[in-house]
This record gives C-alpha cells, structure tokens and sequence, in this order.
C-alpha cells in the first residue's frame, strides 16, 4: 500500500470493469493523509439511471473533506487552473481516464464512414491525451493517482467507433503507464504492481 513515503509524481491503476480499481485508488488516496482533488469524468446523464447510480456510489465513498471536480472533458484546463499548495502537496485523483477518453471521442464530429477524417479526429484526441500529461507533468507541487480501464482483453469490436474507442484508450494507457512512477493492475479486488 502507498504510504507518505511512497507518494510519488504519478501512478495509474488500470484494470478491467469492477476489478476494485477505483477503491484501490480511493485507498491510496486516504493513506497518503494529504488534501484531495477528486476530478470525476463522468458526466451526468439525465436519462441513465445506472450511470446516476454509479456516479452517486462513487460520491458516497470519499471523504466529505475532498474536493470534487466534475470535468469531464477539460482536464488539462482544470488541473492548470488548480490554486498552488505552497509548501505542501496536494493529491489528485483522476477518475477516470477512460471516461475522458470516451467524452473526447463522443464530443467529436465522428465520421465513421470516411477514413482520412477518423485519422485526422483520432489524431487530435491523441493530441488532448498529451495535453493532460503535459498539465500533470507542468505541476510540481501536485501528486497524481490515475485511474482507467483496460479495455483490449476482449474481442474485437464490430464497428469502427468502438474499435477506434478501444484503440485510442490503448495508446493513451500506453502513453500514461510510460510517464507514471508507478503502475498497478487491479485484477478482482487485488493489486499487482507492474512498474
């Protein structure tokens, strides 16, 4: 477990859907005993009621004296804007990049149909992914805990968007789990340090 020592610049906790990433992170997040920013990446959506429930399970496990942000598709922005903690740290919780990840894609003008245009909106989401690292990296006095799905384990899906879903969030995985200090894998319930 991540203790005060052990607090580093970035850490990712990948997993698949209900493997205990966010619990893990929500773990890490008390024991490090420094003030929370928890940015919240999903919006909510007025006419799916699982989707509020998630959201209002999610609310009720943090700690009344954690700032939440809901964000879910200016991140970079947010964290920029985030006053400076002088001489202490401060702990940032993204949650979670997969969700920022869909956002991005869901707000494009996506067309399927014509290659060349998914490229170039592709490519631009990428450039959003590289923003938010940049922002992270840009803060010294903030430490990150970064959440997301892996989503490749399965098969692969039958139409353009959720294939290009599932491989913009690979690369973005890929470039987060690069850049972070520590990553962990969170297979039921149970974390696996990979790096």
């Amino acid at each position: 477990m991540q203790s005060l020592e052990e607090l580093v610049k970035l850490t990712v906790i990948t997993g698949g859907a209900r493997s205990g990433k966010s619990a893990l992170a929500e773990k890490m997040a008390k024991a490090a005993a420094l003030p929370v920013v928890y940015f919240a990446t999903m919006g909510k959506v007025d006419h799916d009621l699982e989707a509020g429930d998630r959201i209002a399970l999610h609310a009720q496990r943090r700690p009344a004296e954690w700032l939440t942000i809901e964000e879910p598709l200016m991140l970079s922005k947010a964290i920029a804007d985030l006053p400076a903690s002088g001489n202490s740290s401060t702990l940032c919780l993204i949650d979670c990049l997969s969700l920022f990840v869909s956002n991005l894609l869901l707000s494009l003008p996506y067309t399927i149909e014509d290659n060349n245009v998914r490229k170039e909106l592709e490519a631009n989401l990428l450039k959003d992914v590289d923003d938010l690292l940049s922002a992270v990296s840009a803060r010294n006095d903030l430490s990150f805990i970064v959440v997301t799905n892996e989503v490749g384990s399965g098969i692969v899906p039958d139409n353009n968007l959720a294939r290009s879903y599932r491989d913009l969030l690979g690369l973005a995985n890929q470039k987060f789990a690069a850049q972070a200090d520590q990553v962990y894998l969170s297979v039921s319930g149970l974390a696996l340090k990979l790096k």
